[in-house]
């Protein structure tokens, strides 16, 4: 569906915000460049999210903070609105600073780039202090949400609690940061690594009745939709998968053709005439 005048930043936002009110559970996965976009438009799902890593390794760069900047996630949150007339939400990363008037900064620039929400985590990007004290996570949540109410749209803020994923498997602390968080005014809560039922349910139950968002697609914790969301579940996020689910049929035909010489990768290949069939109706 192609974007149009009726497709208003503040309809994609309300689109939004309804996905997260409504009964059932619902997919944002994660498109890292415009055309990627396009395909999970086409294919029914309902809203999208950007993914920092996918950005990053489209760039040639490794994933982390500062690898990619403030600028060259906005430009690529600008792309993806561009191609599609879904909802984008955006991994925002810790804010692009430690100071909660940068988290502040960046939700509006996110706003004005055209996001109908987004995303800030706990995690510094040093890899000897990888996540902020508990005061100063709480306070640059609290400036996001802050500058978000400003907004004339209601911007979907997620919270993230990133201990699970920085070698801290300390699930008190995690959850006693989400329910700060939504305390402070977040919209949705997430924290990624959660490899249990009784995890995921013991998060959903703490920041209840607030949305709580998994991925999948990493490493442990492998749940069906079903099974997400007989646990409370209300948005499924995927990360980097799909790129890296990308990347890995790239490898294997590449090996394919280094190692064999043979070329019978090209057999499960998308058809080319299907791949450019779809992008030319937009």
């Amino acid at each position: 569906m192609k974007p149009s005048a009726n497709n208003s930043l503040r309809a994609r936002a309300e689109a939004f915000q309804a996905l997260h009110q409504r009964s059932g559970i619902f997919i944002a996965p994660n498109p890292w460049d415009a055309g990627s976009a396009r395909v999970l438009e086409s294919l029914g799902f309902k809203a999208l999210a950007t993914t920092s890593a996918g950005l990053a390794f489209s760039l040639g760069k490794p994933d982390g903070h500062a690898a990619v900047t403030r600028e060259e996630t906005l430009q690529n949150v600008r792309d993806i609105i561009n191609a599609t007339a879904l909802p984008v939400a955006a991994d925002l990363e810790n804010g692009y600073g430690d100071d909660p008037s940068v988290c502040a900064e960046t939700i509006l620039l996110a706003a004005k780039a055209g996001l109908a929400g987004g995303s800030i985590e706990d995690a510094t990007g040093k890899p000897d202090d990888p996540i902020y004290p508990f005061d100063l996570a709480v306070a640059r949540v609290k400036a996001a949400v802050a500058a978000a109410r400003t907004l004339p749209y209601p911007f979907t803020l997620t919270a993230r609690a990133e201990n699970l994923i920085y070698g801290r498997p300390d699930l008190k602390d995690t959850i006693k940061r989400l329910e700060a968080f939504a305390d402070a005014g977040a919209d949705v809560l997430f924290a990624p690594g959660l490899k249990t039922p009784e995890e995921i349910t013991a998060v959903v139950k703490a920041v209840a009745p607030r949305p709580v968002n998994v991925v999948m697609g990493l490493s442990g914790g492998n749940f069906s939709l079903q099974q997400l969301e007989d646990l409370g579940v209300k948005r499924v996020s995927l990360g980097s998968s799909l790129i890296r689910a990308a990347y890995g049929a790239m490898f294997r035909a590449a090996e394919e053709i280094l190692h064999k010489g043979t070329f019978a990768y090209a057999e499960e290949a998308k058809p080319y005439g299907e791949i450019n069939t779809l992008l030319s109706e937009y």
